[in-house]
């Protein structure tokens, strides 16, 4: 058998040592060594020790020797009988010595989870590990170990990876899962706790956004996005595509933490504790590139064939849209259709970016498969792009368009509000009268001379000390001050009155405060309420 073999990457050169090193092969195991390297380039030199079984000490002299004329020297995939050796002799200290890692077979293993860059597979009933598909993986297999130690910290319950093990020719990270079940397996299994794992799902979701990071703890999903976004340019029209680009870099820098890939497969019930998993993902940023990726994950990429969420998350396609609509009900706090459908379209927007980057990328239009699906998201994120000017939202902002018919629409929301703070039923009454009486005047008034409905915004804030709640409505209309119209004479009978002035007339009287601003191209009128 030969002792030397040499390879050579694009950074080292790698000598593989094999067997046993000891006084009766030493020298001639050198002189392959040398023979080999005579006529190797230049580089580093990186002894590989995976099929080394033995070394003594006329072998460490051998590598003592190479230590002398190569100063970069290192050693890695040592055993443990022979790294024992190096340590006891003081060679680890000398020079990087990296410990051989333990092979581990997913012959017949359960997959549990499948994520952009790995599969997680069950190797016991105690233990999990997770491949990685890039074959050289060991620095993001470190990344993963050390965001998922920072999420610990900061109170995010996650499995930490105990162990680096090779699975064939790649490499894994062994969790400790002790009897622990995916939310996509209680789904699939027990459909009656479907509402149970939508609460968990949002409540875990809030404490991750809720978790505020060091500023360069994480990577940045905002540049990762803007990323996607410059790769579009080349497969939209000119405009669409500079449109979603400036949509992107106005998201604002965010340190609040996301997971990046947050779907069923990735929440572990353990003893009854929920626990985050496949960590490599985690980032910051704002939460609507979270929402886009669970948008993906649970409707996006089935949207063209529903058997793939089936495939990926092992329930159904209406299984999937009903998670994702109550999930996401839940976590903006409201039932109101109109704000759910403006969120939802937003991550729409991130979601068909990022999956039709992805698809081309991995030569989806080369398929007839691919191209239909890419048609698909690009048509949808064209009339999106062509509906939104900005992707950011506020669980107490409506969007809609300033028409009569979406009156009813923004009463209820303001009522979900109010709600919320015990308001007394006279003034709720008296805040949906004024309610009616703007936004009607936006409908009827603030666009009168465009040809496109335009958009209203309605704001609801609640404040203490004193508790009150303040209400501001915003329109890119033509410039108009309702508070600059005089008065109504509520004295004169009815032949003298003049017709109009008493909506604005009846927001004065039972309002505590009404202000007016024309700012930035926006009509803004605020009133005030105290509870």
């Amino acid at each position: 058998m030969k002792n030397v073999t040499l390879k050579q990457d694009d950074t080292s050169l790698v000598v593989g040592l094999a067997g046993r090193i000891d006084s009766n092969n030493a020298a001639e195991v050198e002189s392959e060594i040398q023979q080999v390297l005579g006529g190797a380039g230049k580089g580093p030199l990186v002894i590989d020790a995976e099929e080394l079984e033995y070394i003594s000490s006329a072998g460490l002299r051998v590598i003592l020797h190479l230590r002398k004329s190569h100063q970069e020297l290192s050693i890695i995939n040592v055993k443990p009988e022979v790294y024992e050796v190096l340590d006891m002799t003081g060679f680890t200290e000398m020079m990087p010595v990296k410990k051989a890692y333990r092979r581990v077979s997913i012959e017949g293993c359960e997959v549990i989870g499948k994520g952009a860059n790995g599969t997680l597979y069950r190797i016991d009933k105690d233990n999990v590990v997770k491949v990685y598909n890039n074959a050289d993986a060991l620095e993001d297999i470190q990344h993963e170990r050390e965001v998922a130690r920072l999420a610990l910290v900061l109170g995010i319950p996650t499995a930490i990876s105990y162990d680096v093990v090779r699975v064939g020719d790649s490499y894994g990270s062994v969790f400790e899962l002790l009897n622990a079940r995916s939310f996509s397996s209680m789904i699939q299994e027990e459909p009656d706790k479907l509402d149970w794992c939508i609460h968990e799902y949002v409540d875990f979701l809030k404490k991750i956004h809720d978790t505020r990071v060091k500023e360069g703890a994480l990577p940045d999903m905002r540049d990762t996005a803007i990323g996607w976004a410059k790769f579009m340019k080349d497969y939209l029209p000119e405009e669409a595509g500079s449109k979603l680009l400036g949509l992107f870099e106005a998201v604002p820098v965010d340190l609040h933490m996301i997971h990046g890939d947050y779907h069923t497969k990735n929440l572990e019930l353990q003893n009854d504790e929920v626990l985050l998993i496949d960590m490599d993902t985690l980032a910051v940023g704002n939460r609507i590139f979270e929402l886009g990726s669970m948008y993906n994950a649970f409707i996006g990429f089935s949207e063209v064939d529903h058997e793939v969420v089936k495939r990926f998350q092992g329930f159904d396609f209406e299984t999937s849209k009903t998670f994702w609509h109550k999930a996401l009900e839940l976590y903006l706090g409201t039932t109101n259709a109109d704000k759910i459908r403006e969120v939802e379209d937003k991550a729409r927007i991130v979601g068909y970016t990022r999956m039709i980057r992805r698809s081309i990328r991995r030569k989806g239009l080369e398929t007839e498969q691919g191209r239909k699906e890419i048609e698909h998201w690009k048509k949808e994120l064209l009339e999106l792009i062509d509906k939104y000017d900005t992707l950011l939202f506020s669980v107490n902002e409506l969007v809609v368009e300033a028409k009569k018919e979406n009156l009813q629409n923004v009463i209820d929301f303001v009522d979900e509000h109010l709600e919320k703070t015990e308001c007394p039923m006279k003034a709720e009454m008296q805040i949906d009268m004024a309610v009616e009486e703007i936004f009607v005047n936006i409908a009827s008034y603030a666009y009168a001379h465009e040809d496109n409905i335009g958009k209203a915004v309605i704001r609801v804030e609640t404040l203490e000390d004193p508790l009150r709640v303040v209400l501001t409505f915003m329109d890119n209309g033509m410039p108009y001050d309702p508070l600059a119209k005089e008065d109504p004479d509520v004295t004169l009978g009815a032949d003298e009155r003049e017709i109009g002035g008493l909506g604005i007339f009846l927001v004065k009287n039972t309002m505590d405060d009404v202000t007016y601003e024309y700012k930035d191209g926006r009509n803004i009128l605020t009133i005030r309420k105290n509870l």
